[in-house]
């Protein structure tokens, strides 16, 4: 029955805020956002969890130059926005309170896709 009212009021283009039951939504429920903000590719999707990786340049003193370096970070992935996310996606994630031992970033939204 609910799955039914999720279809009808997807075709209409809105999606209300009964959808999303989730306590640890940044925008329905009461998680605070705060701190840092990345850019990075969904390079794993669970069903309430993503792992995003990001290049960034990392400076090697003993040789006064710089290297690249991946961060792989664990994030959120509330209800309302997990059907808009997929595997090679482009999103944003900003730090939060510590959700579980990994996860510390909830997921803000998507940048781009990947073109599929």
């Amino acid at each position: 029955m609910e799955k039914t009212k999720e279809k009808d009021k997807e075709k209409n283009g809105k999606i209300a805020k009964a959808i999303c039951d989730d306590k640890n939504c940044h925008i329905h429920g009461n998680l605070k956002v705060r701190g840092k903000v990345f850019d990075g590719k969904v390079i794993k999707k669970f069903p309430k969890r993503i792992t995003i990786e990001f290049e960034r340049m990392i400076y090697v003193r003993k040789y006064e130059r710089y290297t690249r370096g991946r961060t792989k970070i664990h994030a959120r992935l509330p209800d309302c926005i997990s059907h808009k996310v997929n595997v090679g996606d482009l999103i944003r994630v900003k730090e939060c309170r510590p959700l579980s031992k990994i996860i510390h970033f909830v997921v803000i939204g998507k940048v781009k896709g990947d073109g599929k």
